[in-house]
C-alpha cells in the first residue's frame, strides 16, 4: 500500500537546521510530484515546497533561501532541508503527494498526505 512517512523532527535551537525526509514508499516518483507543507495553530496547511516528477523545483517565498527540496529516486525519498530556522518555523511538517504535472504546494491538489513530524525551534 503507497504511503507517506515523514521523518526528522525534533527540537532545535534558533540558527539550527534539520532536513526531514519523506519516505514515498509505493509512489513512483516519476509520476508524482512531492509537496512540503506545515500545519501551525494560525495556518491550517501551509505549502512550503514541492519537487515535480521531472524534477523540478518549488520553493515558496515565505522559506525561499533557507529551506531547500531535494529527492533521491533510488531510495524513494524527498527532503526538505531547512536552515536558519526560526521560533516561528514552529509546526507539524508534512509531505503530500500530487500527480504529475502539479508545479506548486497548493494543499487542496494534493491527495495522499502523511501523519507530519513535528519541529519545534526554541531556546
Amino acid at each position: 500500500q503507497a504511503q507517506l512517512a515523514e521523518s526528522g523532527g525534533g527540537l532545535v535551537q534558533p540558527g539550527g537546521s534539520l532536513r526531514l525526509s519523506c519516505d514515498a514508499s509505493g509512489f513512483n516518483l516519476d509520476y508524482y510530484t512531492i509537496g512540503w507543507f506545515r500545519r501551525t495553530p494560525v495556518k491550517e496547511r501551509e505549502g512550503l515546497s514541492c519537487i515535480t516528477n521531472d524534477g523540478s523545483t518549488y520553493v515558496d517565498d515565505s522559506v525561499k533561501g533557507r529551506f531547500t527540496i531535494s529527492r533521491d529516486k533510488a531510495k524513494n525519498t524527498v527532503y526538505l532541508d531547512m536552515n536558519s530556522l526560526r521560533p516561528e518555523d514552529t509546526a507539524v511538517y508534512y509531505c503530500a503527494a500530487a500527480i504529475r504535472g502539479t508545479v506548486v504546494p497548493v494543499a487542496e491538489w494534493y491527495k495522499y498526505w502523511g501523519q507530519g513530524t513535528q519541529v519545534t525551534v526554541s531556546w
